[in-house]
C-alpha cells in the first residue's frame, strides 16, 4: 500500500498565506488532523479557524469536503482561496444544474484542494453518487453548533452529517468547528457527529484588551454620540431593524460623525461600495444590522455598540468580538433601556407562531411558486416578502417567523439577498463553434468577444462575465447583449446564468401537502425554551450590576475564571470606589514584603486579587517617586528608606 505523502504545513503556511508562524491553537489543530484524529476546534471569531481545515488540505492529496450552512461565507472563502492560488468551488442553491455538474467532474477529475457545500446538498442523489468518487481527504463541519438542538442556530439538516460520512466518506476524519458554543453544545456535537475519540481544542473566550460594558441612558443617542466622540477610531453600531440603521446614520451624520448604514434589502453593488468605504477608513461607523460582519476582516475596529440587544449571548460575543482584533484597547458596549426588556420579550413570543399558521405559510409559498406536491426539491426562487405578504394577506413579520421555524425544521431555505454574477459555459466544442459561427454571422462579434474576454477556459467551464463590459466593447446597447446571450441560451450554445441579487427561498425537501407537513411540534416547543432560556441569559446580563461582565461570559460558555477581569465597567467601578483605607492596606503590604528583602514585580502582584493590580501598579509608582523604594540590578524592588 503506497504511503501517503503529507507536506510540511509550515512551508504551505507560509507560501499560500504568507505567515511564518501559527496563531494560538492552530498548530495543534492542524497536527491533530494531520495525524488522522477527529477533531473538534473552538476559536473565537477571528481566530483563523478556516486555515485548520485549509492548510490540512494543502499538505494532503485530494481535497476536503467542507460543510457549511452560509452562502455569503463560503462565497467569500472560495473567492479569498482563489486569488490565494488554491483551487476551491461551492455548490450552493441557485446554481444551475450544468454548473453543479461541471463542479462536480472538477472535483473528480481536476486539481480541486477544497470543495463547500451546504448540508441540504448532501441529501440529493447525484451528489452522493459523485462524492464516491472524489478523492476526500477530510470532512470539515463549519458551524458544527448547528448540529445541536442546544446551539443558537440549529438546523436538523446536519443531523445527516454523520450518516453521509459513514456511508459515502468510510474513514475520512473529521474536523468540526465553531465560534461559539457551550460546553453542552460541544458535547452535543461530538455524540451527534459519531466522532471517534476527538481530540477537542478550545481557545478562551477572554478577550483581555476588550472591555465591555452597559450603559442605561435616558437618551440613547445622546450616549451614543458621547460614546463615539469619546472612543476615536473606526466603530460598528448594530441595530435590529433596516428602517433603524438608516435613521441613525443619518442622525450621526448632522452631529458631524462620518456614518453610513447597511442591511441585506440592498443591492450587491451598493453593500460592496458601503462595505470597501468603511474598510478603507472613508466611512467611520457603520450602523448595521446583523447581516454585517460575516467575512469582514478589519482588525482595527475600537469599539462595538449594541443599541438593540441580541437574542443571545452567543450572536452578542460574536459581534462584540469584531473589536480589537489587532489586540490593541477595543470597547464593546450596550445601551439598555428597561422598556427594551419588555419588546425583546414580545418580539420572541411574536416569534414562535403555531403549527397551524406555519403550514398555512408553506401552502402559500407552494401556491406563490405554482409548485405541486412531490416536486421540486432543491428548486430555488427569488423571495419577495413584500409581494408575498400582499398576495395572501399575511403580516411581514408574522411570515418571516414563520418561515423561519420552517427553515429550522428543514422543509425550506431563505437566503438573505446575496450577489450572484452573470456566468456562461459554452456546451458545444471549438469546432461545432465555428460551424456554429458560419451560419450565423450577426451574432459572431458576440461570441469572439466572448473568447477574447474570457478565453478557452469558457468550453466546460462557467466564467463570470458583465453585461455592462461587452456592451461596451462591442458598442451596442446592455438590453442588445442581454438578448443575444438569451438568444445563445434558448438555442443551447451556451448556459448564460444571470446575475441575481435578491433574496432566495429554495424547498429543501420535495413539497409536501400542507396538511400532512410533518412538523416535530415537540421539537419546536423544545427549542421554544431554549431560546427562552438565552435569551433570559442575555436579560440577566445587561441587567446584572453586581459581577465582573468578562466573568459572566466565561462563565456561560463553561470557562471557569476566579478572578474579575480589572476593565470592565463593574471592575473600573469597583476600582474607584475603593477607599484610602484599601489603599493604605497596600502600602502596608508592599511596606512589609520589601521589608522581608529585595522581590520581583511579578511575585508581589501575585499577593492581591485581580482586581487590585492597577491599583498595585499606582501605588509602586507612587512610592517610587517618593523615593522610598527602587529597582535593583535584577529588577527587584527593595526598600530604600531606613
Amino acid at each position: 500500500m503506497r504511503k501517503e505523502k503529507v507536506r510540511d504545513p509550515l512551508k504551505i503556511l507560509k507560501q499560500y498565506w504568507g505567515y511564518d508562524s501559527f496563531r494560538a491553537l492552530q498548530k495543534e489543530i492542524v497536527m491533530s488532523v494531520l495525524n488522522k484524529n477527529d477533531t473538534v476546534a473552538l476559536l473565537p471569531t477571528g481566530g483563523g479557524k478556516s486555515l485548520c481545515y485549509q492548510l490540512p488540505a494543502m499538505c494532503k492529496e485530494g481535497l476536503c469536503l467542507v460543510i457549511s450552512p452560509l452562502i455569503a461565507l463560503m462565497k467569500d472563502q472560495v473567492d479569498e482561496l482563489n486569488k490565494r492560488g488554491i483551487k476551491a468551488y461551492a455548490i450552493y442553491t441557485g446554481l444551475t444544474n450544468r454548473e453543479i455538474d461541471i463542479i462536480l467532474d472538477n472535483c473528480i477529475y481536476g486539481e480541486v484542494k477544497l470543495l463547500y457545500v451546504s448540508p441540504e446538498r448532501l441529501r440529493t442523489e447525484i451528489f452522493r453518487e459523485r462524492v464516491k468518487n472524489m478523492n476526500v481527504n477530510l470532512l470539515a463541519v463549519d458551524e458544527a453548533h448547528c448540529i445541536s438542538q442546544w446551539g443558537y442556530d440549529f438546523r436538523p439538516t446536519y443531523l445527516q452529517i454523520a450518516e453521509f460520512r459513514d456511508s459515502y466518506l468510510p474513514g475520512v476524519k473529521t474536523i468540526a468547528l465553531t465560534a461559539t458554543a457551550t460546553g453542552q453544545v460541544v458535547d452535543d456535537i461530538c455524540e451527534k457527529l459519531l466522532l471517534r475519540e476527538p481530540r477537542r481544542y478550545k481557545a478562551s473566550f477572554e478577550r483581555e484588551n476588550l472591555a465591555l460594558a452597559v450603559r442605561k441612558p435616558q437618551h440613547k443617542e445622546s450616549k451614543l454620540l458621547e460614546i463615539l466622540n469619546k472612543v476615536q477610531g473606526p466603530a460598528l453600531v448594530y441595530v435590529r431593524n433596516r428602517r433603524k440603521a438608516k435613521e441613525i446614520a443619518a442622525w450621526l451624520l448632522t452631529h458631524h460623525i462620518s456614518a453610513d448604514y447597511y442591511h441585506a434589502g440592498l443591492g450587491h453593488d451598493l453593500r460592496a461600495k458601503k462595505q470597501e468605504f468603511w474598510q478603507s477608513g472613508d466611512t467611520r461607523v457603520m450602523v448595521a444590522t446583523n447581516a454585517f460582519g460575516m467575512g469582514i476582516n478589519k482588525d482595527n475596529v475600537r469599539i462595538v455598540i449594541h443599541y438593540d440587544i441580541p437574542d443571545n449571548l452567543e450572536a452578542y460575543y460574536q459581534e462584540a468580538g469584531r473589536a480589537g482584533r489587532d489586540g490593541k484597547r477595543a470597547y464593546a458596549v450596550i445601551l439598555y433601556h428597561e422598556g427594551d426588556k419588555h419588546q425583546l420579550y414580545q418580539s420572541f413570543e411574536n416569534s414562535n407562531p403555531s403549527p397551524d399558521f406555519i403550514r398555512r405559510v408553506y401552502q402559500a409559498l407552494a401556491n406563490y411558486y405554482k409548485i405541486a406536491v412531490g416536486s421540486n426539491m432543491l428548486s430555488y426562487f427569488d423571495f419577495d416578502i413584500t409581494d408575498f405578504c400582499n398576495r395572501f394577506d399575511f403580516s411581514a413579520r408574522e411570515a418571516y417567523y414563520a418561515i423561519q421555524r420552517l427553515e429550522e425544521e428543514g422543509f425550506v431555505e431563505l437566503n438573505e439577498s446575496f450577489y450572484h454574477p452573470s456566468k456562461i459555459s459554452f456546451n458545444i466544442d471549438k469546432t461545432e463553434l465555428y460551424k456554429y459561427l458560419i451560419a450565423n454571422v450577426a451574432l459572431e462579434p458576440l461570441i469572439k468577444t466572448l473568447l477574447r474576454l474570457y478565453g478557452g477556459e469558457l468550453f466546460g467551464n462557467f466564467m463570470r462575465i458583465s453585461e455592462n463590459q461587452i456592451a461596451r466593447v462591442l458598442n451596442i446597447p446592455l438590453g442588445k447583449v442581454k438578448h443575444q446571450l438569451a438568444a445563445l441560451n434558448e438555442q443551447k450554445i451556451i448556459t448564460y446564468d444571470k446575475m441575481r441579487d435578491k433574496p432566495q427561498l429554495a424547498f429543501i425537501t420535495q413539497r409536501y401537502d400542507a396538511s400532512a407537513l410533518p412538523l416535530d411540534i415537540q421539537r419546536l416547543n423544545e427549542r421554544r425554551k431554549i431560546k427562552k432560556q438565552k435569551l433570559d441569559s442575555m436579560i440577566r446580563y445587561v441587567e446584572d450590576t453586581g459581577h465582573c461582565r468578562t466573568r459572566f461570559i466565561l462563565g456561560y460558555f463553561g470557562e471557569k475564571s476566579f478572578d474579575d477581569c480589572g476593565h470592565c465597567d463593574y471592575c473600573i467601578e469597583k476600582r474607584r470606589t475603593l477607599s484610602e483605607s484599601d489603599q493604605e492596606r497596600i502600602r502596608e503590604i508592599v511596606h512589609y514584603q520589601l521589608h522581608k528583602g529585595p522581590i520581583l514585580p511579578d511575585e508581589l502582584s501575585r499577593i492581591f486579587a485581580h482586581h487590585e493590580q492597577s491599583l498595585l501598579d499606582e501605588i509602586i509608582r507612587e512610592m517610587s517617586e517618593k523615593d522610598l523604594i527602587a529597582y535593583d540590578m535584577q529588577g527587584r524592588l527593595h526598600w530604600k528608606q531606613q
